[in-house]
């Protein structure tokens, strides 16, 4: 099973409580699962995750199904929340 790391942005941090984790998974998909199972006393991370995009191994996810994303030994899978700001 493929491990890797993790990381947490912003919004998606303060609702983790941490900066970054390790996971076991094959997919993207697995690995979101596994985080959110580890932190099922923690219902807003669950919301936040429903917000935000997702980069792996510096690709953006974009629209693709989370479990059709392959993960590899040694993927990082950065959790952005969406961010306010911007021209107007």
């Amino acid at each position: 099973m493929p491990s890797g790391t993790i990381r947490y942005w912003a919004a998606a941090k303060a609702a983790a409580g941490t900066a970054e984790e390790r996971y076991e998974a094959a997919t993207l998909a697995a690995a979101l699962d596994g985080a959110r199972a580890h932190r099922s006393d923690r219902p807003e991370f669950a919301r936040v995750l429903l917000r935000c995009s997702f980069l792996v191994d510096g690709e953006q996810v974009g629209a693709r199904p989370h479990e059709s994303v392959e993960l590899r030994e040694g993927s990082t899978v950065e959790v952005l929340p969406p961010f306010a700001g911007g021209a107007r």
